[in-house]
């Protein structure tokens, strides 16, 4: 559905001057691109949403969700970039679809992030100074209402519904391969959409993530590599069977779980890439060397906030980049690939 990306970034764009770029957009019309503000966030920062196409089919891309996961935000803004520069090569899809395209969602997050994010590939960096927030500020499991953020993002979504394509943009700190969360309506609808992600993730070097979580916390495998998407309800109820109530009123809806909630029968799909791939072996549905890694990584925080010797701490982790060319690339294909399978297309 996407033609091929003609220009993949190799390093994250600066928050500043994407906002320069946005605002410069905003209030016209660009090769089928309107720019709007959404509103601000908590501590003043925008919120910029764009409007590709009128076609009879709606979607909305989201990214930015955890402000740790940042290949997201780049490949929308590349996407952005790519209809506004190569309008022509876009025309079947401005013409099929109408998609709202919010690059980040959680701009507040981002900021606590960037000494990383401008830091990278640097594990070292990515260890010390990572942000993630927690559940009851997490914006993924905030909908409609927890934050202005997901309010401003929720108005934007109903005034697209009833939406036939809904997808968030994440990604993974660590993993041994690349894995997409489609939701369970749909799961048995996506053949193309499975086989094509994988192609792609094979052609990159990449093995598929297989992790057979066998329901914990909402999380059904559908194949090796491909798991459905997370819920809030499945969340609470996850901690309330192990007694932890507290934290069980902390998730509120999942952005998928918000777009089935406007009507329709949208897909609702997650990309989840590594920043980071563990080297080693696993079994079917075990990666013992990604589970055998998180333990190791626990172990390097504790050494470095200890005043550790970074090289000594870093050197032993099996651990290496995910270029984010790569990243970038991945979630590309995933979204076109989604476009298609919603398209019914070839």
């Amino acid at each position: 559905m996407l033609p091929t990306l003609s220009q993949v970034p190799t390093a994250f764009t600066d928050p500043a001057s994407r906002d320069a770029w946005l605002k410069g957009l905003s209030g016209q019309a660009s090769s089928g691109v309107q720019v709007r503000n959404l509103g601000m966030s908590e501590e003043g920062r925008p919120l910029w949403a764009a409007t590709l196409g009128t076609g009879p089919r709606t979607g909305t891309l989201i990214s930015g969700s955890h402000a740790d996961e940042p290949v997201g935000t780049e490949t929308l803004l590349s996407l952005l970039r790519e209809v506004i520069e190569r309008p022509s090569d876009f025309r079947r899809l401005l013409a099929e679809f109408t998609l709202t395209v919010i690059p980040h969602v959680n701009p507040d997050g981002e900021a606590r992030n960037q000494s990383w994010i401008k830091a990278w590939p640097s594990l070292l960096a990515y260890l010390k100074e990572v942000h993630r927030e927690l559940p009851g500020r997490d914006l993924e499991f905030g909908y409609p209402g927890l934050r202005v953020e997901n309010r401003l993002v929720a108005e934007a979504m109903k005034s697209a519904a009833p939406l036939h394509l809904h997808m968030s943009l994440h990604g993974m700190g660590f993993s041994d391969g690349a894995m997409l969360l489609i939701d369970r309506y749909w799961a048995f609808r996506t053949e193309v959409l499975r086989s094509g992600f994988r192609e792609e993730a094979a052609r990159a070097g990449l093995s598929m993530h297989d992790h057979n979580r066998k329901g914990e916390k909402g999380f059904f495998q559908i194949e090796p590599g491909f798991t459905t998407t997370p819920e809030g309800a499945a969340m609470r109820a996850f901690f309330e069977s192990i007694g932890d109530s507290e934290t069980a009123s902390r998730f509120r809806d999942s952005s998928m779980e918000y777009a089935r909630h406007l009507g329709g029968d949208p897909l609702c799909v997650v990309t989840e890439l590594p920043l980071f791939l563990v080297r080693g072996a696993s079994r079917p549905g075990i990666p013992d060397a990604y589970l055998a890694f998180r333990e190791q990584k626990k172990e390097a925080i504790a050494s470095l906030l200890a005043g550790g010797n970074p090289a000594s701490v870093i050197e032993p982790l099996p651990v290496d980049p995910l270029s984010l060319s790569t990243a970038i690339q991945l979630q590309w294909k995933a979204i076109s690939l989604s476009l298609q399978t919603v398209s019914g297309s070839n």
